[in-house]
């Protein structure tokens, strides 16, 4: 059942990491992607994209110039700034979930799962594993997505939808995080 269950996503769990993990770049490789365009290194900027993906360059129908390079950075941007979310989402698992005897050192008589440290502790980290879990998953969606809107980039035809699921995506994120911000 579950060999079953991880053939049905591409790469299983690993795989699901590895294109979460290259969601998590997509701002990074844009901001970088238009230093090296300018020094004069678009060749080693569309062997980033490709990496980041998950292209296969040689099979492309057309090698990125510089100008296309320049225009996927720009779009890639939002994306980037969406994984943000999800990032947020593993870096407060890690410190709220995983490490929370060292954030919160006590007393614990308040807290979920108090009044003992070990109480606490399990259930912080009980309760932020499906946020992360989640988290993973909402940054392996943004992968797919910028997979569909990087077609351009490698000569594939892409359609509005990609874009339109990016901008109500962007959209969606902005009011979460104002939202999120006002209740702090």
């Amino acid at each position: 059942m579950a060999a079953r269950l991880s053939r049905g996503v591409r790469g299983g769990p690993a795989g699901v990491l590895r294109r979460a993990g290259r969601a998590a770049v997509l701002l990074p490789v844009a901001v970088a992607t238009t230093g090296l365009v300018a020094a004069g290194r678009a060749d080693r900027a569309a062997e980033w994209w490709a990496r980041v993906g998950g292209e296969d360059p040689v099979v492309a129908v057309r090698r990125p110039g510089a100008g296309r390079l320049l225009g996927h950075a720009l779009v890639c941007v939002p994306l980037g700034l969406i994984a943000l979310v999800p990032v947020g989402v593993e870096v407060l698992f890690v410190l709220r979930g995983v490490l929370y005897p060292l954030v919160d050192s006590g007393p614990y008589d308040h807290s979920w799962g108090g009044p003992t440290m070990a109480g606490a502790w399990a259930v912080h980290f009980l309760v932020a594993l499906p946020f992360a879990a989640a988290g993973l998953g909402a940054l392996a969606l943004l992968h797919r997505l910028h997979h569909r809107l990087g077609g351009r980039l490698w000569g594939r035809r892409v359609g509005p939808g990609p874009v339109l699921v990016t901008l109500v995506t962007a959209l969606a994120c902005a009011v979460l995080v104002v939202a999120w911000t006002h209740q702090l």
